[in-house]
């Protein structure tokens, strides 16, 4: 299977797709029914790749911001006290965005971090790093002051320190790193490495890998429950789930999902897992698989937009977010009922998404700091 590229996703969709992003910061809002818009609160963000932005849903308002950025972005984090998003990608422009398919058959091509504050998108970033080749995700530590970049076209993760906006360590990973996360209790990150059947184990003191764990075929992006002694690492091309024991460091099961799992996320309370499914560029998927970490089966499968991609839960677990990358929408899934309350219109191509659950625009509180 591979990603859609943005030339491709452009020719797909340019009868179905109005641009939001032609003169600037645009505003939408979502298709959702009044009983639903209650229960929304938080902010949610995502990586619109293939329409050089990003955007910003107030879940509360059903307001949406779409800003342009002078980059394609694959992944957005948020900081744990809000006030901060990060977003990598490759230039704005380039013709293909973060790694189209798994195989290196593009140029080499320089990505960059970039550091906005959340609460003022529209004024560009305040930071911009360059960091390797390809950059896929960004995660970044509880205290705010590291994040991690997985260089997709480098084999390695980046470890950049954000007060002084430079890249501290490089890490060498399996090949082709793409999605990652740091364990809850912030001792180490795993790296799911597209191209060799792994996932890397990075020690966050250290910096460096530690271990590498096979898990099987082509490996997107990985989760932790909560309690840290599980990782599940989405499986795309075995349309799968593979667990690890992190005390082991070994793989323990396969589960079977819907077709092309991408993104992992497990809910606050462990009780369990959803997978988005993206399919492929032909028959693009529109389902969230959910694993029940007890039984570890499928227990439920939920209908969301074209090309479910990326996922995010909700800090109470009661909302899960979902990006479509073939129809340009968030779906909101009510994590109760199994069912999508609410649909949201963001920029083209939406990859990579991230919650956060009461910045408010305008709001300065920060403890944040860029020197």
């Amino acid at each position: 299977m591979r990603y859609l590229s943005r030339r491709q996703f452009l020719a797909s969709t340019a009868t179905a797709l109005v641009s939001s992003l032609a003169l600037g910061p645009s505003l939408a809002y979502a298709q959702q029914s009044p009983a639903s818009a209650q229960k929304l609160k938080g902010i949610v963000y995502t990586a619109d790749e293939h329409g050089n932005s990003v955007s910003a849903i107030d879940l509360a308002s059903g307001r949406v911001q779409t800003v342009p950025i002078p980059i394609s972005p694959h992944n957005v984090q948020s900081t744990a006290d809000g006030s901060r998003l990060l977003a990598v990608g490759g230039p704005a422009g380039d013709g293909h965005g973060h790694g189209a398919n798994s195989a290196h058959d593009q140029k080499e091509t320089k990505g960059r971090l970039l550091i906005f504050d959340a609460a003022k998108l529209s004024s560009g970033p305040m930071a911009s790093i360059q960091v390797g080749n390809h950059p896929a995700h960004v995660v970044v530590d509880r205290a705010g002051q590291r994040a991690f970049v997985t260089n997709s076209g480098d084999n390695s993760v980046a470890v950049v320190n954000l007060a002084h906006k430079t890249i501290v360590q490089t890490i060498k990973t399996g090949r082709y790193p793409h999605g990652l996360r740091i364990s809850p209790d912030g001792s180490e990150s795993y790296v799911a490495n597209v191209e060799d059947g792994s996932v890397s184990v990075i020690d966050t003191s250290m910096l460096t890998e530690v271990a590498r764990i096979p898990v099987g075929k082509t490996p997107v992006q990985v989760g932790f429950t909560p309690d840290g002694s599980r990782v599940y690492v989405s499986l795309r091309d075995e349309n799968s789930v593979s667990i690890i024991d992190t005390e082991s460091r070994t793989k323990i099961g396969t589960i079977p999902v819907g077709r092309g799992p991408i993104q992992i996320h497990a809910t606050p309370d462990g009780r369990f897992v959803y997978v988005a499914n993206q399919g492929t560029d032909a028959e693009p998927a529109d389902t969230v698989s959910v694993i029940e970490v007890a039984s570890d089966k499928v227990v439920d499968t939920i209908r969301t937009g074209k090309g479910a991609h990326g996922v995010a839960v909700s800090d109470d677990g009661l909302l899960v977010l979902v990006s479509n990358i073939t129809d340009g929408t968030v779906s909101v899934i009510d994590a109760a009922k199994r069912v999508a309350v609410a649909t949201f219109r963001v920029g083209r191509g939406p990859n990579g998404i991230t919650y956060h659950h009461s910045r408010k625009w305008g709001d300065r509180r920060s403890t944040f700091r860029i020197a």
